[in-house]
């Protein structure tokens, strides 16, 4: 047997969790997760309100308002972050944008709205936490990316581009941060109900409900897994056509998914 590529968590009562990007969808229901398995958690995105929800029934959820698109924002909201909780033991990036669009719609200004909350934003988080963490040589990152980046799949010529950069990022962060004592965990979900999968006009195979993906993670979180994927069912068959050539994979697009 293999061991896990990051330590195991076995006791969640013991974690101070940030968790970015938490108002809806599964940020919203890892936090409920992380807090019902024990876990102090402070939660951030842009909506107060929907934050507050979140928390309300949590007296340890701590709440801590970020636009993660402005840079300018972060330092504040982490120095907010060490004042309740110190040093997270673990950072998840839930926070991400999608729209539906081919390669002749793209927008360019939508398309860096977009590549700023799902990637750049990404890296001020990793600009915040990192030197703390590595400090204390302890810590764990997550980073939320899909299965999405896998492949160069129609309708999602920025969504698709900005994950597929997270997973490499992941990947990177692992190889950098692992010797030093951290744990980094890529998460790639597949189609999950949440407010941006609505926006989709097809049907989705294999769809999940939020609290169905917060447990997934929250599990292989707590086994140590590296890679948390799922539901298996469906992301299995999409690491199987990554293996394809280009010829065969280019022409089960056309059949299947209607290229035009």
């Amino acid at each position: 047997m293999f061991s896990s590529l990051n330590t195991p968590i076995a006791d969640w009562g013991a974690q101070r969790v940030w968790l970015i990007g938490a108002s809806s969808g599964i940020g919203a229901a890892l936090a409920k997760q992380m807090l019902n398995a024990g876990a102090e958690v402070v939660i951030s995105a842009r909506r107060l309100p929907q934050l507050q929800q979140v928390a309300a029934d949590y007296q340890k959820a701590h709440i801590v308002p970020l636009d993660v698109s402005d840079q300018a924002a972060w330092a504040a909201a982490y120095a907010q972050v060490v004042h309740r909780i110190g040093t997270p033991d673990l950072v998840v990036f839930c926070a991400a944008d999608y729209r539906p669009e081919r390669s002749w719609e793209v927008n360019v200004s939508q398309a860096e709205s977009t590549l700023r909350i799902n990637l750049l934003s990404a890296y001020a988080a990793i600009e915040q936490v990192l030197p703390a963490m590595l400090a204390r040589g302890t810590g764990g990152v997550a980073l939320i990316a899909s299965v999405a980046g896998y492949l160069g799949l129609p309708n999602a010529s920025v969504y698709g581009p900005s994950k597929a950069a997270l997973i490499n990022l992941a990947e990177i962060l692992y190889s950098d941060l692992h010797p030093k004592g951290l744990n980094v965990y890529l998460i790639n979900p597949g189609f999950v109900k949440t407010g941006l999968t609505a926006k989709n006009t097809f049907a989705m195979p294999a769809l999940q409900t939020p609290q169905q993906a917060a447990m997934a993670i929250w599990q292989g979180i707590s086994a140590g897994e590296f890679e948390i994927h799922f539901p298996r069912r469906f992301t299995r068959w999409l690491k199987l056509l990554q293996l394809m050539p280009y010829r065969l994979r280019f022409a089960l697009f056309e059949r299947y998914l209607k290229i035009s």
